[in-house]
């Protein structure tokens, strides 16, 4: 199961890359904070979750998750500003995560960023859930 969520991983890592070169073109830097955080902390993902995969121990998943739950908010601040631009909305607020998640259910959203940002879950929940797997199984 944990070779899935690499795989997913390995998805999610070409769109994000098909992303990320479209900021370098586009937005000349802009906003590059999240964007490295982000773009590092999740290829950051695969060192632990690869140590997991090959000694099976479950303290690696859970260092993968956790740092895919310091990654993703990063990404979620991108989609955020994303959708403030759509809407033309120039005062950030609470109700920009609803507004933006609302905006790729709602196609609002470029397809590559919507995809990226649902297929994200799979990623997110498969390594719980794999986590969790490995950690009963080690009980």
């Amino acid at each position: 199961m944990g070779y899935a969520v690499v795989g997913a991983w390995v998805v999610q890592l070409l769109v994000g890359v098909q992303l990320l070169v479209g900021w370098v073109r586009h937005a000349r830097g802009a906003g590059a904070g999240p964007v490295v955080a982000h773009t590092a902390l999740m290829v950051g993902y695969l060192v632990p979750w690869a140590v997991f995969v090959t000694t099976g121990h479950p303290v690696w998943a859970w260092g993968a998750v956790g740092v895919l739950c310091i990654g993703i908010p990063f990404g979620d601040v991108l989609m955020m500003h994303r959708s403030r631009r759509i809407r033309g909305e120039r005062r950030p607020g609470l109700r920009d995560y609803g507004a933006a998640i609302g905006d790729v259910f709602a196609g609002r959203m470029p397809a590559k960023v919507a995809f990226h940002a649902l297929f994200g879950g799979l990623v997110f929940f498969g390594s719980i859930a794999v986590a969790i797997g490995a950690t009963a199984a080690a009980a």
